[in-house]
């Protein structure tokens, strides 16, 4: 409970807490409701949870306590409505927030993400990736401690994204192919220790880059109301795909699952560094574009605006023009393999992808059906992700999960 004062009268406040606390269980999936907008009002709440009316405005009470999220009490009612409009609900834009922070292969990125997946504050910085995970890491968490104090905003937690499968239980990196880092980098404990070590309140975890750009879009982007969401993406440097099962991200026994940059896409492509050729991770990235259309990278950018700048300002030229199209269509045959085996209900692409998609969007779902089984009996609709720093709002989601299965224990007693 809060310990801030209760104004109500006594017996008013009695019998609210004996409220609370038959729905104290509600609490967690209460405000995961209001957190992914699907609780916009208390009527919508007390449906969602299967309570009653009462119990529905206790917890939406104690959640505001809490300071999580905004109940307004004085709502106008909508054109046409009939009867007692109910209170709004929403996540509080003072309320806490958790340190996101993202290492890629051109540098790395933190922000301040408060509920709803709304970036608070950011600090972008790009600088080489030291092939000491510990310097990188160590810089990153500084950038966000700097925000911290230059925001006075409370921390509960912080997540990092990282562009390699993260084993499971020990959090280390696997398989950072595009960073110089060893493989197997314990990255989870050195983030944590740097979190402590910057005097960052809360837990600390880490993953994969692509897989939290998915559970990001599935909660607050174009992912929302899939069952069976399949996220494929390019990174600053080669492609990685996640999947959502009924709402939870699928990793695999061990953080391992949909390594899909390394479905082989071209036979005779080119050399891959898994060791094996033409997987998807090398041929449908923004190196390979900027490689196809004959463009020399350069060292301002990063290769993904590059290729995004590449394909949205020269899409006429028919060198660059045809350089995407055949990665559209090296897309094409990974996803289609991809709805084989999965029967995804939606498919959402971020990076280079996304703007892929938007340049000849007939093409990928054309190549998409003809060499899918069930693409061809019924098409699996094909978007863009939403979110500009998915992967950042996902390594959030991360964070805030403790608070999301219990506010209570995870923020504790005032």
């Amino acid at each position: 409970m809060s310990g801030n004062a209760d104004p109500r009268p006594a017996g008013e406040g009695t019998t609210s807490r004996t409220r609370l606390d038959r729905g104290r269980g509600a609490l967690g999936p209460a405000l995961e409701l209001v957190h992914t907008g699907r609780a916009p009002t208390r009527a919508v709440l007390t449906a969602e949870l299967g309570v009653t009316r009462a119990t529905a405005g206790a917890v939406a009470a104690e959640l505001e306590a809490l300071g999580l999220i905004r109940v307004d009490a004085r709502p106008g009612a909508a054109a046409g409505s009939q009867g007692r409009p109910s209170h709004r609900l929403a996540v509080a834009e003072d309320g806490p927030v958790v340190l996101a922070a993202q290492v890629h292969a051109d540098g790395f990125r933190a922000a301040l993400v408060g509920l709803g997946g709304r970036i608070a504050a950011t600090a972008p910085a790009r600088e080489t990736v030291d092939a000491d995970p510990a310097k990188i890491i160590g810089s990153v968490v500084e950038a966000g401690a700097d925000l911290l104090r230059t925001t006075g905003l409370r921390c509960v937690g912080a997540g990092l994204a990282v562009p390699s499968a993260v084993a499971e239980p020990d959090g280390s990196a696997l398989n950072p192919l595009h960073l110089a880092w060893p493989v197997g980098a314990p990255v989870r404990r050195i983030f944590a220790e740097c979190v402590r070590a910057a005097g960052i309140s809360g837990p600390a975890f880490a993953g994969n880059d692509v897989n939290l750009a998915a559970l990001a879009e599935h909660r607050h982007g174009a992912g929302r109301g899939a069952r069976d969401l399949l996220c494929v993406a390019t990174g600053h440097r080669g492609v990685g795909g996640a999947l959502v099962l009924d709402g939870r991200l699928h990793t695999g026994s061990s953080g391992l699952a949909l390594e899909v940059g390394h479905l082989t896409v071209n036979p005779e492509g080119r050399p891959c560094h898994c060791g094996s050729r033409g997987c998807l991770d090398v041929e449908a990235d923004p190196l390979a574009l900027l490689t196809a259309a004959g463009r020399e990278p350069g060292p301002v950018v990063s290769l993904l605006q590059q290729a995004i700048e590449l394909i949205r300002d020269h899409y006429d030229d028919p060198t660059v023009r045809t350089a995407a199209e055949t990665l559209i269509d090296r897309l094409g045959l990974g996803l289609a393999g991809l709805v084989n085996i999965l029967n995804p209900d939606r498919i959402i692409l971020g990076g280079l992808h996304r703007t892929l998609l938007a340049a000849d969007p007939d093409r990928l779902r054309a190549v998409v059906a003809d060499r899918s089984l069930w693409g061809q009996s019924g098409g699996v609709p094909i978007l863009a992700c939403t979110l500009d720093h998915n992967s950042l709002v996902g390594a959030a989601e991360l964070a805030w999960q403790p608070v999301l299965d219990d506010p209570l224990r995870a923020l504790g007693p005032v």
